[in-house]
């Protein structure tokens, strides 16, 4: 059944707060497809329970089961307003699209936050990155940056180890979260566990209204924005890796000499390996 007929059988048995987040869907499905079921929850007026029980009563199990099948109704209509005017010239259409992504987190950029950041993480007695999928890979990528400036961080993309690591964190601690939309369950789980036992809790993610930001102290807001159709974008990849960046370079900056050493020294350890 198509979105807009599913929508339409259902919503006379809906709640008034119901048919708010119903009008949003059927008027604004383009959008609705980047919102966080937070953002969904504020457009329409009403509560993030709301939004998931709209979501329940046309038929889902939860609101990305829901996403997933709105943008999958989309895409064709889509595909052609991204080809219109560029004639089908993908690379150039592509570059612009990372260029506009690292506009974008330049211009949403917390420098305060930044800055805090990398007061805490320089202070830290230890950091552990958190994510999933391809998260976990931008948290692996993370653990290499840092430890290239003589920073030792963690990050284990096995959820069992994750759920370990984050009861055994403390006072003094850092949890970095990372997750596109906010709202990955697991790695929202292991930071709450962190949190409970006293660690600080840094979240990098596309939406600044997410379960994630409320658990947050810190949080860093990344760009390329994407649908459930395009889990793992480069573009989100290249904002996540842009702030990661910027972090090193703050301590880079604060540590000159040191930071100077320990490149020339883990350059050393693996120039050997290298043709």
């Amino acid at each position: 059944m198509e979105m807009t007929d599913r929508i339409n059988t259902y919503y006379p048995s809906m709640t008034k707060s119901e048919q708010k987040v119903a009008r949003c869907v059927l008027e604004h499905p383009d959008n609705i497809i980047y919102f966080s079921v937070t953002e969904l929850a504020d457009f329409a007026g009403t509560g993030e329970t709301t939004v998931m029980r709209f979501c329940r009563k046309i038929g889902f199990k939860g609101y990305q089961d829901f996403k997933l099948m709105l943008a999958q109704g989309l895409p064709k209509q889509q595909a052609l307003s991204g080809r219109e005017g560029r004639d089908g010239d993908y690379p150039t259409h592509l570059y612009e699209s990372m260029v506009d992504v690292l506009q974008s987190s330049l211009s949403m950029l917390d420098r305060g936050q930044l800055e805090e950041s990398v007061n805490q993480i320089d202070a830290a007695r230890h950091v552990q990155f958190f994510g999933v999928g391809s998260s976990a890979i931008t948290a692996l990528d993370a653990k290499n940056r840092f430890l290239r400036i003589g920073r030792r961080v963690e990050a284990i993309a096995d959820s069992h180890i994750q759920s370990m690591m984050a009861v055994t964190m403390g006072k003094g601690d850092i949890a970095f979260g990372i997750s596109v939309s906010g709202s990955t369950l697991d790695t929202n789980d292991m930071l709450m566990k962190a949190k409970q036992n006293g660690a600080k809790i840094i979240a990098m993610t596309n939406y600044a209204k997410s379960p994630i930001a409320s658990i947050a102290d810190i949080v860093l807001l990344t760009a390329g924005k994407e649908s459930p159709l395009e889990g793992g974008s480069i573009g989100a990849k290249i904002s996540q890796l842009f702030i990661i960046d910027l972090i090193c370079e703050g301590l880079e900056r604060r540590h000159t000499d040191e930071t100077k050493n320990m490149k020339e020294r883990t350059a050393r350890a693996v120039i050997d390996r290298i043709y």
